[in-house]
């Protein structure tokens, strides 16, 4: 089996001085998109895997990571694909769980809430208000146009609203 040689392993990971530079930036933003993910994903512990894998993958990307216009929106993105690729595979083998473990950040009464908010909305949702991307940041994130950012918020808003006052009513 033959080495890997130092180009090799010089290309897959940062400078030194880009290794400070990621490490300052991982310190500042990986509770960010740790707390974005768990709301996301409804599941703390597939969220701490994903956002490690999306830091992973940033330290080896940060030469290109460094100079994108949102590398936190870029890592969510990441994060959420991993998470999605990893539940298809695991739905193939085994079934889901009936409730998600809680995930204790934030108003419970909020939180599932968007729960009942598909994926696709529910990602939109966490960006533009959790992550205070604006819509430009949030399309770019989740790969999408601006004006499905926009739809997506505004039925999710909409479903979140009547939803509070469905809930108001009750009381």
């Amino acid at each position: 089996m033959q080495m890997p040689s130092a180009v090799t392993l010089s290309a897959a990971a940062p400078r030194a001085d880009a290794a400070a530079e990621f490490e300052e930036f991982y310190a500042g933003q990986r509770e960010r998109v740790f707390r974005a993910l768990a709301v996301t994903l409804r599941d703390p512990t597939l969220a701490a895997e994903a956002t490690d894998e999306a830091m992973a993958r940033g330290y080896a990307r940060w030469s290109q990571l460094r100079l994108h216009a949102n590398p936190g929106g870029w890592l969510y993105r990441v994060g959420l694909n991993w998470a999605t690729s990893w539940w298809r595979k695991v739905r193939r083998e085994r079934p889901l769980p009936e409730t998600l473990p809680p995930v204790d950040d934030g108003d419970p009464t909020a939180l599932a809430l968007l729960d009942t908010l598909p994926l696709a909305q529910r990602s939109v949702v966490v960006c533009r208000v959790l992550l205070q991307l604006s819509t430009a940041e949030t399309a770019a994130a989740l790969s999408l146009s601006e004006g499905t950012v926009k739809s997506r918020l505004s039925r999710a808003l909409s479903h979140l609203r009547a939803a509070l006052q469905e809930e108001e009513g009750m009381r």
